[in-house]
């Protein structure tokens, strides 16, 4: 089916957009527009407009934007053909003609829908009938409310082998087995496939039955049993609830991902109407797609158990491939042996919603998922904890997310398995022949050079081992700016000591500002610092010549300055223990030349030379966005 561009238009001109949205929306008169909360995301204030002379909504706290079919497919989740059959139907308007084939198709799903209708009403009426009297028992003896049982459409499957396929007889035998209804065995009639069994419709975004779950009453396998694949039901594509959830979902501004059927059930009757769950398999890649349409960061919630969390770490693997730039998961940890439906009865929906506001992002699900899986005690373990962190990131088509990947485990492992600081104790002799601070010799033709003289262990100066006055100043300017982070950093921020009087002073200042004050911001620390007579030393840090990191820019990204300035001074305390092993090294080399003493030298030399990198990296990267942003204004 074609449809053109004036057909479209037509099909907006006659849909009165106020009236569409009015039907799920309260609306209010506003001149010649209408208003609302929008329904889009949360608000107390009306910032959601629609004009009908224009044929648009629009959000102007969200910035949502649309005409009739684009409300149709945003907030009621529908595709984009439903939508526009939909809108033609209250229109009064016939859809372009189809060729022979797909109207033989839609013909033929029809009358599935049609089944598959009937299907759940009659498993409707015998849950309310005597026959239904047990399965009603077990819906009582799990919370679930009549009311609640009534919007999910619930129902019960007789245990017999013939019922429904009498109550349905008129569709036919072919008809009914091709919608998943009946079972055929070769020689044999056809009979039903759902006996002895609580009914769950499974719908379409459009809210129509397509399948069916049936749990069993009573001891039996399996315990739950769903519709055979059919023309209409892709159990790959359909998340349970979807119909009910995409709007919900919306408003709560959220996605939930739950196990199972009951789970969903219970999270809705509990208040959590933004729930859906797959079919019985893992989360496939259409599945994820079609969360992502309503929510950036769908929230897993699978239960507590070993199958729950195996089952979490295949969806994590499987988005990996398709993440894009603020698109994600994230994982709610459910108390051991417990899914959605035991919490919130044992301890009601406060105790969910509490779950719900500690997620854990993508990246650390993955990190702890792989530090546990081996051990780590040796270089190869590390190793191959480093080989699978850097395949994780490759496959992330994405390649800004890929190397913000990348940098983050890179950071993490450099933290986790840093050498520890306090074994170490400098001591570099110096080298024999008068070979003075430096040093520097051949090795097969190629020059090599120490990049920093020897270290005095006396010195207990910042700049004597190693760290230079630059690098110190950038770590002061990044914890003026983020003053919050120095707790984080107190155990070391003692051996980045400046050596220079006025930047010791103020490095005292801020520590005893920030220990004191724990809530202190950069505004305050600033004024107060001013106000103690340290206004042109922090002048001098910000001064336009100096370099700059992103955790020195004022309007920096958060999450990425924290980053660069861990990694900063993540690199400035490992610096001087490398540069003292280097020249310990060195000293050693020149008393006793032999190739391990060498190549000891050689990969310190490296090492230091990789540290130096990474510094500049930060300082340049940041001069490439300022460059790039100047350019742009």
């Amino acid at each position: 089916m074609s449809l053109s561009p004036a057909f479209l238009d037509e099909l907006r001109s006659r849909t009165l957009l106020s009236a569409l949205i009015g039907r799920t929306t309260k609306l209010q008169k506003a001149g010649r527009e209408h208003r609302a909360c929008c329904p889009f995301h949360n608000e107390k204030t009306p910032s959601f407009y629609v004009n009908d002379d224009k044929g648009f909504y629009h959000c102007f706290g969200c910035s949502a934007h649309g005409d009739a079919i684009r409300w149709l497919t945003d907030q009621r989740g529908l595709p984009f053909m439903d939508a526009v059959k939909e809108l033609a139907q209250a229109a009064g308007m016939e859809l372009p003609a189809m060729d022979a084939r797909a109207a033989e198709r839609a013909e033929a799903a029809k009358g599935l829908h049609e089944a598959c209708g009937d299907a759940a009403a009659w498993f409707t009426e015998q849950l309310h009938g005597l026959a239904g009297a047990e399965a009603r028992a077990v819906l009582e003896k799990r919370g679930i409310r009549p009311e609640t049982a009534r919007d999910f459409g619930l129902g019960f499957a007789p245990d017999s082998r013939g019922k429904l396929k009498t109550a349905l007889k008129d569709y036919g035998d072919p008809m009914l087995v091709e919608a998943g209804l009946l079972i055929s065995v070769e020689g044999k009639d056809p009979y039903d496939r759902f006996r002895g069994r609580l009914m769950i419709p499974i719908r379409d975004q459009r809210g129509r039955a397509i399948a069916f779950g049936g749990r069993i009453i009573g001891d039996g396998e399996p315990k739950y049993l769903n519709s055979p694949e059919t023309p209409l039901f892709d159990k790959g594509r359909t998340l349970y609830n979807l119909d009910k959830a995409a709007p919900a979902a919306r408003k709560a501004n959220r996605v939930l991902v739950v196990e199972g059927y009951m789970d969903v059930i219970a999270l809705a009757q509990a208040g959590f109407g933004e729930a859906v769950a797959p079919l019985g398999t893992a989360l496939t890649e259409p599945q994820l797609e079609r969360l992502w349409r309503i929510s950036d960061v769908p929230i897993l919630c699978f239960d507590g158990d070993s199958a729950g969390q195996k089952a979490a770490i295949r969806a994590a693997h499987r988005a990996l491939p398709m993440l894009t730039p603020g698109r994600s998961l994230a994982f709610v940890t459910l108390p051991q042996g417990q899914d959605p439906d035991d919490l919130v009865r044992a301890k009601g929906p406060a105790a969910f919603e509490a779950l719900l506001r500690q997620t854990q992002p993508l990246v650390d699900r993955l990190w702890a998922h792989e530090l546990a899986a081996e051990p780590t005690a040796t270089p190869e373990q590390k190793a191959g904890l480093k080989a699978r962190f850097t395949e994780l990131a490759n496959s992330i088509a994405d390649s800004d997310v890929k190397h913000e990947y990348l940098a983050d485990f890179r950071r993490r492992f450099d933290e986790m398995f840093r050498p520890q600081r306090s074994a170490f104790v400098p001591f570099a002799p110096r080298a024999p022949g008068g070979g003075g601070a430096g040093g520097s010799g051949r090795r097969n033709g190629q020059p090599w050079k120490l990049p920093i003289g020897p270290i005095r262990a006396e010195t207990k100066a910042a700049q004597s081992l190693g760290v230079d006055s630059t690098h110190i100043k950038l770590i002061l300017a990044g914890l003026i700016r983020h003053p919050a982070e120095i707790a984080r950093h107190i155990d070391v921020l003692g051996l980045l000591r400046p050596a220079e009087p006025s930047l010791n002073q103020l490095f005292d200042k801020i520590i005893d500002l920030a220990i004191n004050d724990h809530t202190l911001d950069s505004a305050r620390l600033l004024t107060i610092l001013a106000a103690s007579g340290f206004d042109q030393t922090v002048g001098e840090l910000f001064r336009a010549d100096q370099p700059q990191c992103s955790f020195t820019e004022k309007d920096a990204d958060p999450e990425r300055a924290r980053a660069d300035l861990d990694e900063t001074i993540a690199i400035l305390v490992a610096r001087p223990e490398v540069v003292a092993a280097l020249n310990e090294a060195t000293a050693a080399m020149m008393t006793h030349f032999t190739a391990e003493a060498f190549d000891r030298q050689r990969s310190l030399v490296n090492e230091c030379n990789a540290l130096e990198s990474r510094l500049a990296n930060l300082v340049q990267a940041n001069e490439d966005a300022r460059a790039f942003k100047s350019e742009g204004s």
